[in-house]
């Protein structure tokens, strides 16, 4: 069961549906195109040291001072430093056709142009390396990639795409940049304090500040990427806030009052494609995940329990005649799948993932968005009046 975010508030992207700001030679005004990004693979890195995209900076002098009340000057200044903008210049291919060409002068009627144009959005720097973490719709259909920073500009070169979260990252050629640590967004608190940072509308190193107004929200923002031919699953659980975010924060950082990266700024819900109160953010821990697997494989290995879910209500509970309201339903086994190897069953309710309490389709599907094949997945789950822990291998 689907639940609306907004009645009458259509949610979109950021910066590439409302975000984007996109100048085509040809027209003199701002519109969105979305193409297709193939994964670089020649982009893989040989000699990464992957500590580098959690490392903790271990050398800084200046501290921190949280006490009662919210101080978010120390955060503002530290992750302006590492939030860049970026710019991509694409070129679509279309196919326009002239009756008038044939009848006149005897050419085809069908003609290919080319259309050139630019977008722009942000990004955050996750390792002193130079390794850059933003949305795919950014860079998405991108011929040419510049990154500023501060005063410098870099040329940028894609390492991969994740199309199911919207992610994806991008490495310049420089060293020892100032960049911005992981947090735990599983930590985050309703009510929590947080700061969107990017460059909406152009206004470079732009700060805006708002608390946490609900976590693990799907949205239906990346349904029409789903694409299992492709291995394109959909990953919705987005943290909520109500700091302002505008065109051109796309890919830019959500921090806490530490100023450690908990979010990637994605969408917004807006009627107008301005801000209007809500914005969303891909939550830290998948994109750690996501990044870091771009970066040492060139794509994200990902794993599925193969099975389909909804969530769980007292309403639910009533007509499948549950023992509780709580939870993720398993509407489906996909037959060779993870919880079919392991025996689980339709109308299982599955409670708990690693110990931590699941109870909407979007929880859980972020929990399980952070394994790796191979790993171990203990999941809490009620059949019938039996509560019982299940043990899955993910392969």
């Amino acid at each position: 069961m689907k639940k609306s975010v907004l009645v009458g508030i259509a949610s979109g992207f950021v910066g590439a549906i409302i975000g984007v700001q996109i100048t085509l030679n040809q027209f003199n005004q701002e519109e969105t195109e979305q193409v297709n990004v193939p994964v670089n693979q020649a982009q893989m890195i040989d000699q990464l040291n992957i500590k580098q995209v959690q490392l903790k900076n271990q050398n800084s002098a200046q501290t921190a001072d949280f006490g009662e009340y919210a101080n978010l000057t120390y955060a503002a200044e530290s992750s302006v430093q590492s939030v860049v903008h970026i710019r991509t210049h694409f070129v679509v291919e279309e196919i326009t056709y002239d009756p008038f060409l044939r009848l006149f002068y005897g050419e085809d009627a069908y003609q290919k142009r080319e259309r050139h144009g630019e977008a722009s959005g942000s990004g955050v720097v996750i390792s002193p390396e130079g390794y850059i973490v933003t949305n795919n719709h950014v860079v998405q259909g991108a011929k040419d990639i510049s990154v500023n920073l501060g005063t410098k500009k870099y040329k940028a070169e894609l390492v991969g795409t994740d199309p199911s979260t919207d992610l994806a990252v991008v490495k310049i050629d420089a060293h020892n940049l100032p960049y911005t640590e992981f947090g735990n967004s599983d930590q985050l608190k309703l009510g929590e304090w947080v700061l969107a940072v990017g460059n909406p509308l152009n206004l470079q190193s732009t700060v805006t500040a708002g608390i946490v107004s609900a976590k693990n929200r799907n949205i239906d923002l990346l349904t029409s990427s789903y694409n299992p031919d492709e291995g394109v699953f959909p990953i919705e659980s987005f943290i909520q806030t109500d700091a302002a975010v505008n065109s051109g924060n796309s890919g830019g950082a959500l921090v806490n009052q530490k100023g450690e990266l908990v979010g990637i700024n994605t969408a917004i819900a807006s009627g107008t494609g301005f801000y209007a109160g809500y914005s969303f953010a891909v939550p830290s821990n998948i994109v750690k995940k996501v990044a870091y697997d771009l970066i040492k494989y060139g794509e994200v290995r990902r794993v599925q329990l193969g099975i389909n879910i909804m969530d769980n209500n007292s309403e639910v509970q009533k007509l499948n005649n549950l023992q509780t309201d709580k939870g993720v339903v398993v509407t489906g086994i996909v037959e060779g799948g993870n919880a079919d190897k392991n025996n689980m069953q339709i109308k299982d309710i599955i409670l708990k993932v690693g110990g931590q309490e699941v109870n909407t389709t979007s929880e859980l599907q972020g929990k399980i968005a952070m394994y790796n094949p191979g790993d171990k997945v203990l999941l809490t789950v009620q059949r019938g009046d039996i509560q019982k822990t299940v043990e899955l291998i993910m392969d």
